[in-house]
C-alpha cells in the first residue's frame, strides 16, 4: 500500500544514504558478535553441560547418562537436576522483566546508545567466557554466570534494537533487520562449526569431551567481546530526542518516572500494546523451542552432543537464507502477513517435534531445516514491524518492553517444560502445549491494525505494510 511520507525520524547526519549504509554495516556486526553466545552457549552446549554438572552434584559417582532421581537443594527448594537449566532460564527472564524497561528509559535519556551497547556486551562476554571455569559439581557458579551473561545480553539488545530506528528509514527496516538476523546466523554458525570439530575430534586435540565443551564456551565469550568492537567504533552516540523532562530528579529517578508514564501512555497506542501482547505469546513459543531443543534432543531423544551441534549448525545456515527470504516476502505482502505465515510453520514444527522417534538423527535433522527456514524470518520481521509502532524519542524505552516480552517475560514455556519433566520425567508431554502459544499469538497479531498503529505513533507509513 502506497502512502505519503509524514517526515523522517533520522538524525540529520544520516539523511545521506551512503552514511546510513556505513552505520548499518557496523550495526549488523553486533548480531554476528552476540549470536556466537546465543548459539554455542545458550542453545547448544551450556544447558546439557549444566545438567551434567547438576547430576554430578546430586548423584555423585553415577554415570552422567544415567537417570538421577535425587533433587538438588536450591535455597531450600527441591529441584531436579534435569530441570535446573530450565529453571535458571525462567529466573533470568523474570529478572529481565524488571530490569530491562528501566535500562531502556535510562539509555533514552543519556543518548549514549553506542556506549551502552558496548558496555553491556562486554559485561556479558566476560561472564560467558568465565563459564569455562564451571567444572566438577559447581552448578552454582554456572547458574550465576548464566544469569549475568543473559541479563547483560538482554540489556545490550534493548539498545541494539533501538538503534535500528536511528539508522534506517521506515521502508528500509524490514531489509536491514532481516540482514542483521541473517548475518547473526552466519556468525553463530561459523563459530559453532569450529566448535563442532573441536567437540567431535577432542581426542585428536588431546582433550576430554568436557574440556572441549568448556573451551567452546570460552570461545563464544571471546568472540562476543571481540566483534563488539566493530559497532562500538562504527556507530555514533547522538543526543536524545523528544525526551520529556523530569524536573528535580536524577537520571535513574527520571527514568523510572518516564517508565511509569510509558506504561500509562500505552493506552494511547492500542495497536502497539496489542502487538506486544501478540509477540509475548508467539515469541514465548519460539524461545521455549530454542532453550529446550538441546536438552530435549540430549535427554529425550538420546542424541550425542556432536549430532546436536550438527543439527543446530544446519539451523544456523538455513536460517541465514530464511531471514533474507522472509525479508523479501515482507517487501511484497507486508511484515504482518509474513509473520503470520511463519507462525503457521511454527505449529507444524511443534507437531513434528512431538512425533520424533528417539535415537534417530535424520528426522531430527529434517526438523532442524524447517526450524531454520522460519526462525530468523519471524524474529527479524517482528523487530522491524514493532519499530514502526514506537513513538519518536523513546526507542530504547519501548524496545525494552519488546525485549521484556522476548527475554523478560518468556518464562511460562520453560517453566512448563521444567514442571512437567519434574512430574513425569519426560519432555514430550510439554511439546503439544506450545501450539497454544503460536495460535494465541497469531490470533492477536491478526487483529493489529498496523497502518493505524503507525499513524497513532506519529510515524511515517512505509510503502508496504
Amino acid at each position: 500500500m502506497t502512502v505519503g511520507a509524514t517526515g523522517s525520524r533520522l538524525p540529520q547526519d544520516l539523511l545521506d544514504p551512503a552514511s546510513r549504509r556505513r552505520e548499518q554495516r557496523s550495526w549488523y556486526v553486533y548480531d554476528w558478535a552476540n549470536s556466537a553466545y546465543v548459539t554455542t552457549t545458550l542453545t547448544v552446549l551450556f544447558g546439557p553441560y549444566l545438567t551434567v554438572v547438576a547430576k554430578r552434584a546430586a548423584c555423585p559417582g553415577q554415570p552422567s547418562d544415567a537417570a538421577c532421581r535425587t533433587n538438588l537443594d536450591v535455597l531450600g527448594v527441591p529441584v531436579s537436576p534435569g530441570s535446573l537449566a530450565l529453571y535458571a532460564v525462567t529466573v533470568t527472564t523474570l529478572l529481565s522483566a524488571l530490569l530491562l524497561p528501566v535500562v531502556g528509559a535510562v539509555v533514552d535519556r543519556t543518548g549514549r546508545k553506542r556506549t551502552a551497547l558496548a558496555g553491556f556486551a562486554w559485561l556479558g562476554a566476560a561472564a560467558a567466557s568465565a563459564m569455562a571455569l564451571v567444572n566438577g559439581n559447581n552448578w552454582v557458579l554456572g547458574v550465576v554466570l548464566m544469569l549475568v551473561a543473559s541479563l547483560a545480553l538482554g540489556c545490550s539488545l534493548v539498545v541494539y534494537d533501538a538503534i535500528l530506528v536511528d539508522i534506517a528509514t521506515p521502508d528500509e527496516r524490514d531489509r536491514v533487520s532481516s540482514r542483521g538476523w541473517a548475518i547473526g546466523y552466519a556468525g553463530g554458525g561459523l563459530l559453532l562449526a569450529l566448535n563442532l570439530v573441536l567437540v567431535q575430534s577432542h581426542d585428536a586435540f588431546g582433550l576430554s569431551e568436557e574440556s572441549a565443551v568448556r573451551l567452546s564456551l570460552l570461545s563464544a565469550g571471546l568472540w562476543w567481546g571481540a566483534f563488539t568492537l566493530v559497532p562500538y567504533l562504527g556507530l555514533r552516540d547522538r543526543p536524545p530526542r523528544d525526551v520529556v523532562p523530569e524536573a528535580g530528579r536524577g537520571l535513574v529517578g527520571a527514568a523510572f518516572g518516564q517508565l511509569v508514564t510509558t506504561l500509562r501512555d500505552l493506552r494511547r497506542y492500542p495497536q502497539t500494546l496489542r502487538f506486544l501482547l501478540a509477540y509475548l505469546f508467539f515469541n514465548d513459543g519460539i524461545q521455549t523451542v530454542i532453550y529446550a531443543a538441546s536438552i530435549f534432543a540430549a535427554e529425550e531423544l538420546g542424541l550425542p552432543s556432536g549430532q546436536l551441534i550438527l543439527a543446530i549448525l544446519v539451523v544456523q545456515f538455513v536460517a541465514f537464507g530464511g531471514a533474507l527470504a522472509f525479508g523479501r516476502l515482507a517487501a511484497r505482502v507486508g511484515a504482518q502477513r509474513a509473520i503470520l505465515a511463519g507462525l503457521v510453520l511454527w505449529c507444524l514444527v511443534v507437531a513434528a517435534g512431538y512425533l520424533l522417534p528417539a535415537g534417530r538423527f535424520l528426522p531430527f535433522l529434517a526438523l532442524a531445516v524447517l526450524i531454520g527456514i522460519v526462525l530468523g524470518g519471524t524474529q527479524a520481521l517482528a523487530r522491524s514491524l514493532y519499530s514502526q509502532l514506537v513513538p519518536l524519542g523513546r526507542e530504547a524505552e519501548y524496545f525494552s518492553l519488546y525485549q521484556a516480552a522476548e527475554r523478560g517475560t518468556s518464562w511460562s514455556g520453560t517453566l512448563l517444560f521444567g514442571l512437567i519433566f519434574q512430574l513425569t520425567h519426560t519432555y514430550r508431554a510439554a511439546i503439544v502445549a506450545l501450539v497454544a502459544f503460536f495460535v494465541l499469538g497469531g490470533t492477536l497479531l491478526a487483529r493489529v491494525d498496523v497502518r493505524r498503529g503507525i499513524v497513532e505513533a506519529g510515524n511515517e507509513v512505509p510503502s508496504v505494510i
